[in-house]
This record gives structure tokens, sequence and C-alpha cells, in this order.
């Protein structure tokens, strides 16, 4: 083959994790999380009742992403009441009074991963020397899963 044509042929494309992105290098999931945290934005503005869109977000979820996100979200209510229930990048989360979120839920079927997360934001205060989790693997919840979740739910809302 001359050095021209090896200049203008292009190889097999090849399979891989990436091969899911697009152009601009983001997966269709990851579009489809963008475009839902635009839509709350502009609800926020708007004063849409976060519960109602969370409730309606967990309605769709497959199991066992929903028994997870409706168990979850009665811990977070009977341990922090103070919390704030809404939706962020179309995942249930919960704000404190200055709207910033303390905790979420990412469901399995979100990304297609193996397990579903329960995970704090910067505004939790969960702070315990220099390093403490900030996001726990769920693939199912045992009565001591619920009592740790509510524990740290309760601290994370100071």
């Amino acid at each position: 083959m001359s050095p021209a044509a090896k200049k203008t042929s292009k190889p097999a494309a090849k399979k891989s994790a990436a091969a899911s992105q697009s152009a601009s290098g983001f997966t269709a999931e990851e579009k489809a999380a963008m475009k839902e945290r635009a839509r709350e934005a502009k609800a926020e503005k708007g004063k849409a009742d976060g519960e109602a869109d969370l409730l309606a977000k967990v309605a769709a979820m497959p199991e066992p992403d929903r028994a997870m996100a409706t168990r979850l979200h009665a811990i977070v209510r009977k341990s922090a009441p103070a919390l704030i229930p809404k939706t962020w990048y179309g995942m249930p989360a919960y704000t404190n009074g200055d709207g910033k979120v303390v905790c979420f839920f990412q469901a399995a079927s979100k990304f297609g991963a193996r397990y579903a997360t329960f995970g704090f934001n910067d505004a939790a205060k969960l702070d315990d020397g220099a390093m403490w989790p900030t996001a726990f693997a769920l693939k199912s919840l045992t009565a001591t899963d619920e009592k740790k979740i509510a524990t740290l739910v309760k601290q994370a809302a100071g």
C-alpha cells in the first residue's frame, strides 16, 4: 500500500466502552441526565412540587430500583424531615434549606450499573477526620442497612 493510501484509509472501527459515547463525549444516558437537570432548573423557578416529581420518577423505575427508592424516601423523610425532596439529574434527591443537595439515590438502571447508589454531597455533615465514605452501593436493603442509612441521613442533615 502506498503512503498516500495509508493516510486516507481508516482502520476498522474498534468496539469499546466508549462506543456508546457520541462525538460530544457523553453517553446517551449522560445526555438524558443533563436534559433532566435543565428541566428541573426551569421547574424550580416555577416552584414546582419537588416531592411529586420525585415520586413520579420513583414510580417509573424498574424493580428492584423502585422498591429501594420507595423505602429510602420513607427513611429520609422520617430521619430528616427538614430535608426537601426533589429530583436532581432525574434522580431522587433531598436538599437542605439552602437548596443544596445533601443526599441522593441513583438507580442501577440510570446508567446501566450493576448496583444502585445512595450518596451524599458536600453539603452533608458527615466529616469524620480526613477521610469518610460519601456513597454506598446497594444491591438490596436489609434492616441493618436501613438503620445505618437512617443514622447517616440524620447526621448529614445536621
